[in-house]
């Protein structure tokens, strides 16, 4: 596992580690499941997937429904396949949940239906985000102390699951991990913090310079799509709809990142077990995964 904040530095090191343990890479990026908005999402470009065998990237379109439930299956699924052919698999990613799924497992929670999911979107959308969060302190404050107060998909998962079962998310959830049949090591990409938030603005620059802004104009009929609810899109967005100048929505993607990428390591320092490196330390990563971790 091969996860840090975003901009760290997870795509160049994984290819390389890669190709040194014959293996192929899961992608463990949420918003990298979408082939529609592989700028702005800072997917892997041509000359890097067929550099190594790349699985989970630009596999969905934002209007397919996914959660990290079908992820487990799917990712399980490809690490089997993988097995057969290497010693090694490389999940690559920073979207925690995701990566924690394929770890541990996630509980069988029950899909409402669409009636109840239509109920929290109609406050989501009535209320905003600071409605949804009072909702869920309300019927969960467990899972309220919990969750990112930033991801909306997650509150509204858990309030869905609430009226779905009358139960909370907390108490169906359990704290008992699942056996995997390969043994994990968990590695964490970190840089110094000033050095990361200049790579944070660097790449957002490089981003607007190679289409971002192209990219958002042609999926702005479909704004209110959730896969769209994300950094870069957002801010650009209502930079259309004129509620602020486009170099101000350039940098609230700046910021917007840099708060993101913190969260991600609050993430990971609290839910993860992580041996962390710095991007050049490459020899001593390979000498860690190659040595089963110890």
């Amino acid at each position: 596992m091969l996860t840090g904040p975003t901009a760290v530095g997870k795509t160049d090191l994984s290819i390389r580690l890669a190709q040194q343990l014959n293996a192929a890479i899961i992608s463990a990026d949420a918003r990298q499941f979408y082939r529609e908005i592989p700028i702005g999402t800072a997917a892997p470009q041509k000359n890097v997937l067929e550099a190594v065998p790349h699985y989970l990237i630009g596999q969905l379109s934002i209007f397919d429904y996914y959660n990290v439930s079908m992820f487990e299956k799917d990712a399980l699924k490809i690490v089997e396949t993988l097995f057969q052919h290497s010693d090694y698999a490389l999940l690559v990613g920073g979207s925690g949940l995701y990566v924690d799924t394929l770890c541990h497992g996630i509980d069988d929670m029950p899909d409402p239906d669409p009636s109840i999911r239509k109920k929290v979107l109609e406050v989501y959308e009535n209320s905003g985000l600071s409605g949804i969060r009072r909702w869920l302190r309300k019927v969960d404050p467990k899972y309220h102390a919990e969750v990112d107060p930033a991801n909306h998909k997650r509150i509204m998962r858990g309030l869905e699951v609430h009226l779905a079962t009358g139960k909370t998310f907390s108490e169906l959830r359990s704290s008992k991990h699942k056996e995997r049949p390969f043994k994990i090591v968990k590695l964490l990409l970190n840089r110094p913090r000033q050095q990361l938030f200049q790579r944070i603005n660097e790449r957002t620059d490089a981003m607007i310079e190679n289409g971002l802004i192209e990219e958002m104009l042609r999926l702005y009929p479909h704004r209110n799509v959730n896969a769209l609810n994300t950094v870069g899109y957002k801010e650009l967005f209502c930079w259309l709809a004129g509620q602020y100048s486009l170099h101000n929505a350039i940098e609230k993607i700046r910021t917007n990142t840099r708060r993101y990428a913190k969260r991600q390591l609050t993430w990971f320092n609290k839910f993860g077990d992580y041996k962390t490196f710095e991007p050049h330390e490459e020899q001593a990563i390979f000498d860690y995964v190659t040595g089963c971790g110890t």
